[in-house]
């Protein structure tokens, strides 16, 4: 489980085919330094375990799967990627519940830039937004977000500064495209009501 808050804007720094997927590289020396083979980060906001480190970078394999249902498989070397270690428990809990599986795929469909600020309108699969409330939680490339205005196919979020600076959202214009995650609890809830007793 992750938190959605990015501690690091890392940089890819290979990509090599293995069989049906690939070997990413990333170099971040902080976060190489504390963590242990197996363990799981968030890259974009995608789960994936750490199978190889050295001094400065990390190396983990992403499959068919998720290089299809996901961004990973958009990157090229020197692209730059949110990464978050996992949850610990005792840790406090600052953005929402993430588990690193992403949901769908979207695209940055307006941004309206105000000075500093910015309000990024984003097009979704329309049902990822049955699991979505304004004011309520989004993780976009594994950022913790507070939803503005839902509408039936997109959404909307307000950034501030610091986030624009610090994760991969500040780069974003028009047609990129991002990974999605659903609230949790939205899952669960939409899972309930579809039952039929």
């Amino acid at each position: 489980m992750f938190t959605g808050l990015v501690q690091s804007l890392a940089e890819v720094r290979s990509i090599v085919s293995d069989g049906p997927g690939v070997r990413l590289t990333i170099a971040e020396p902080a976060i190489t330094q504390e963590v242990a083979l197996g363990d799981s980060i968030a890259v974009n906001g995608c789960c994936l375990t750490v199978v190889a480190k050295d001094e400065v970078s990390m190396q983990f394999d992403a499959g068919a799967e998720t290089l299809q249902r996901t961004t990973l498989g958009e990157l090229v070397e020197s692209d730059r990627v949110n990464l978050e270690t996992s949850l610990r428990m005792g840790d406090s809990l600052g953005g929402h519940l993430v588990s690193g599986h992403i949901d769908g795929v979207g695209s940055v469909d307006q941004r309206v830039d105000d000075a500093e600020w910015s309000t990024i309108w984003f097009r979704v699969p329309g049902e990822l937004t049955r699991q979505m409330a304004s004011k309520g939680s989004v993780a976009v490339d594994g950022v913790s977000l507070t939803l503005v205005d839902v509408e039936d196919d997109r959404f909307s979020v307000a950034l501030i500064p610091h986030t624009l600076a610090v994760t991969t959202l500040g780069k974003r214009k028009v047609g990129d495209r991002v990974n999605l995650e659903t609230d949790l609890l939205a899952k669960y809830v939409q899972r309930q009501l579809e039952w039929k007793v």
